[in-house]
Parts: structure tokens; C-alpha cells; sequence
């Protein structure tokens, strides 16, 4: 008997890269910015160097804020700069309430 596979969305979405990062702009119509920082040994000093890359992401609800640490998927080209969409947020920025004036 022949075997039969099926291909599902998950196995096709299993193989898009996510990446988790923060929010430094939301600025743009639909659009954030996300900050993907990663640690990494220089390869002949051995001593950890920090590096960063922004991505535009595509968020359409508007839900993500600036400091909030989000997830981002890989996805088809949505515009120029716009390759990945946001696929949840994982930690919400802590919001620090104003500072209320004092009357004496």
C-alpha cells in the first residue's frame, strides 16, 4: 500500500524563524520596531560582545507599546523594510504612573 503525508500550517510555520525582542518605536500606521539583542564571544579575545539589530515588524491591532518585549515571526515582504509580524508579546513594559504635584 502506498503511505499517504500531510503537510499541515503548523510544519510550514515550524520552519519561519521567530525572534524575541524589544519595542524601541511605534510610531508607524500598523507598523513597530523591534530590537533583537544577542550576546556573543569575539572569536579571538573571547570576551562577550553585545550585539543589535532593529526589524520592522507588522503589528495590526496596534497592541504592542514601546518597552514591551515582544515575539516576531518571519513572514512574506509586506512593504520595503517589513518582513516579520508580530506573533504575541510576551512581557508587557511596566507602566510608571505620572508624578502627581504636591501643594503646600
Amino acid at each position: 500500500m502506498a503511505e499517504t503525508t500531510t503537510t499541515t500550517n503548523e510544519t510550514a510555520a515550524g520552519r519561519r524563524k521567530t525572534l524575541i525582542g524589544k519595542v524601541v518605536s511605534t510610531k508607524m500606521a500598523k507598523t513597530i520596531v523591534v530590537e533583537v539583542r544577542r550576546q556573543k564571544a569575539h572569536p579571538f579575545y573571547k570576551r562577550v560582545v553585545a550585539r543589535s539589530k532593529k526589524f520592522y515588524a507588522h503589528d495590526e491591532d496596534k497592541t504592542a507599546h514601546v518597552g514591551d518585549f515582544v515575539k516576531i515571526e518571519e513572514t512574506r515582504p509586506l512593504s520595503k523594510l517589513k518582513r516579520w509580524q508580530l506573533k504575541e508579546i510576551v512581557q508587557r513594559a511596566a507602566l510608571v504612573a505620572p508624578a502627581e504635584e504636591k501643594t503646600t
